[in-house]
């Protein structure tokens, strides 16, 4: 079983912020698989499906940011699952541009509260995550304010493109594995279209 977890915080007034790209993430595979994201188990709302060749568990924690780590730690334990080989997180990244997506694996939290959560519950860095930009155009004084405030309107198509190519990242993961899914996604813009 893959376990693909995206972080966010639950709550109506934090859904469409840039925080919870993670959460929004989860919904749009959800979508594309027909299922619903709705069984609590483990601190976290889920539901099972097949991406490609895989079983899947779609999971969003519902423990608020900070403590995403305590619901990762047990839906891991539950399905005997290993962090460096079926895990893997998607978040947001206020070190990179909006519209960005990169996928990494055993790097530290850069500062990510989410992130921060998990290396501590499960002890290690060694686990793939899909990094989404949500850098501001503007020197910004407080990075939890910005990150917590509803996304502007002019956003949200950015976003929609966003969910996509994360949607498709994880697909890509699953059916030609890591490498080849930073081969892909992890180009910068000027390398697109070269091959």
């Amino acid at each position: 079983m893959k376990l693909i977890v995206g972080l966010g915080n639950p709550g109506i007034e934090y859904q469409f912020t840039p925080h919870n790209l993670g959460f929004l993430t989860i919904d749009r595979l959800a979508e594309r698989c027909g299922v619903e994201v709705r069984n609590r188990q483990c601190r976290a709302l889920t539901a099972r499906a097949v991406i490609g060749p895989e079983t899947v568990l779609l999971a969003k924690p519902e423990t608020y940011m900070n403590l995403s780590g305590l619901a990762v730690r047990e839906l891991l334990a539950e399905y005997e699952a290993k962090p460096e080989a079926d895990l893997i997180v998607v978040q947001d990244e206020l070190d990179f541009p909006w519209g960005t997506v990169r996928i990494h694996r055993n790097r530290s939290s850069a500062g990510h509260n989410g992130i921060e959560s998990i290396i501590g519950a499960l002890g290690t860095q060694d686990f793939l995550r899909i990094r989404m930009g949500v850098a501001p155009d503007r020197k910004i004084e407080d990075g939890m304010s910005y990150l917590l405030a509803p996304m502007r309107k002019a956003q949200l198509k950015v976003v929609d493109e966003m969910l996509d190519v994360a949607a498709e990242t994880v697909q890509v993961i699953l059916k030609d594995g890591p490498a080849a899914a930073m081969n892909r996604f992890n180009r910068k813009p000027d390398e697109e279209g070269k091959d």
